[in-house]
Parts: C-alpha cells; structure tokens; sequence
C-alpha cells in the first residue's frame, strides 16, 4: 500500500489539510476520497492522523507540504502586483492537475495544448516570470494560458473545499 503524505492548503479564511498519495509505478499522483468520490480534507493533523489509523494508512509525516492559494489567487487576479516566486506556481498547476484528476466528478481543468507544455517547461528555469529572462520568460501568450488553467483550478479547489467530506 502507498503511504500517505499530509498536504495543507492555505486558502484564505480557511485552511484545510489533505491526503495525498504518489503514483505508484506509472501511476498519477492523487488525492484521497471518500467513497462518493468526494475529496478528503481536514481541519488539522490530528483529524487527519485519526482518519489514517482507523484506515490502517501509514501517514508520513516528514516533509509536510504547504501550498498557499492566496499568493496564486492574487497572481491569477492582478498579476503586475507583486512577484510570486515561479516554484508556487508549478505547485499550484501540479496540485490543480492532481485534484481534478482523482476527483470523480466534477469540472475538468481546460485542454492543455503546446502553449502549456512551453510554459511548463520555463517554469522549471525559474526565470518564466523574469521579462529579463530572454527565451526563459513566459511570452504573453503563455502567461494568458497559465493564468486561465490556474483560474480553473482555483475556482475547482472552491467549489470542492466546500463539500469536501472531514472522514
């Protein structure tokens, strides 16, 4: 059995803490949820310890990850306001593609394309948002693209974070 690591999102009023579990093999990373599919999170570490023990899941406590939404949701709002480091956003982007995809139901993110797939790859540089950064900043284009698929994601994580089941 995978083991589970413990993913807390700061999200504005409320922050919420999550299961999330490394692909097996070729498998994708994923979130946990409930048997109707709906996402697990909880208040804190303990609720999320106690949901593990009754499910006989080792939880791994070592390199708790932390994504605070609040900095991307500004980006994504008024990107000319503030810098935001290039990292948060891939893990924004790479959280948004892990919950859509384990959840059930729910609205997918848009079609990525090759304009995604060059973003992607910049964002790695570091420098994607860097307009000094020559061929490693994003182009308009890119930058439109990214804000739009991590627009998707935040209004996904709202609309999940409030019918999201505390195991």
């Amino acid at each position: 059995m995978a083991d589970h690591y413990p993913y807390r999102i700061m999200a504005g009023r409320e922050d919420l803490t999550l299961i999330w579990r490394p692909g097996e093999g070729d498998a994708p990373d994923e979130l946990a949820v409930d048997e109707r599919g709906g996402l697990l999170a909880f208040p804190d570490l303990e609720a999320l310890q106690e949901h593990c023990d009754r499910n006989g899941w080792v939880l791994v406590r070592e390199g708790e990850g932390t994504l605070d939404l609040g900095v991307v949701q500004r980006w994504v709002e008024h990107p000319g306001h503030g810098s935001v480091p290039a990292g948060l956003l891939l893990e924004a982007w790479n959280f948004f593609e892990d919950l859509s995809r384990s959840l059930k139901a729910g609205p997918p993110l848009p079609s990525q394309g090759t304009i995604h797939d060059s973003a992607y790859e910049k964002i790695f540089g570091g420098e994607a948002l860097e307009p000094a950064a020559g061929e490693g900043a994003w182009t308009d284009e890119e930058t439109a693209a990214v804000r739009e698929l991590l627009r998707a994601g935040m209004d996904l994580w709202e609309q999940v974070a409030r019918r999201s089941s505390t195991g």
